[in-house]
C-alpha cells in the first residue's frame, strides 16, 4: 500500500491550502486515514483523522474550526482543507492509514501506512 501526499506550499498568514493523499489501495473500508505534522526536533503531531466507513472526523484542538478533512471514495483520496493558516501550522504534513482495530486515532505509532510528507510553510 502506498500513500502519496501532495498540495503543500508557501502561503501567507490567513491563507489556505488543500492537501491531498492518494492511495494505491482500492478500499480502506476498515481503516482510519489521518494527517499528522512534524517540525524538526519534535514528535509527529496529530492533526485530523477520518474513518473511511462512515466518514467520522476528528480534529486536534489547534486546528478545529480551520481545517476540514474529507474523503473521496471514487478516487481513493483523502484531503485536508486548511484555512486561516498560521505560522504555527508550518510543518511537514504526512498522511497515514491503519486498521480501525489497531489505530488509536491521535497516536502516530499505531498507524501502519505512511506517505512521504509534504511541506507547508506559512509566512508571517
Amino acid at each position: 500500500v502506498q500513500l502519496q501526499a501532495s498540495g503543500g506550499g508557501l502561503v501567507q498568514t490567513g491563507g489556505s491550502l488543500t492537501l491531498s493523499c492518494g492511495t494505491s489501495r482500492n478500499t480502506f473500508s476498515n481503516h482510519i486515514l489521518a494527517w499528522f505534522r512534524q517540525t524538526p526536533g519534535k514528535e509527529r503531531e496529530f492533526v485530523s483523522a477520518i474513518t473511511w466507513a462512515g466518514g467520522t472526523a476528528t480534529y486536534a484542538d489547534s486546528v478545529k474550526g480551520r481545517f476540514t478533512i474529507s474523503k473521496d471514495d471514487t478516487k481513493n483520496m483523502v484531503s485536508l482543507q486548511m484555512n486561516d493558516l498560521k505560522p504555527a501550522d508550518t510543518a511537514t504534513y504526512y498522511c497515514a492509514a491503519g486498521p480501525r482495530t489497531r489505530v488509536i486515532v491521535a497516536t502516530a505509532a499505531t498507524y501502519v501506512y505512511w506517505g512521504q510528507g509534504t511541506q507547508v510553510t506559512v509566512s508571517s
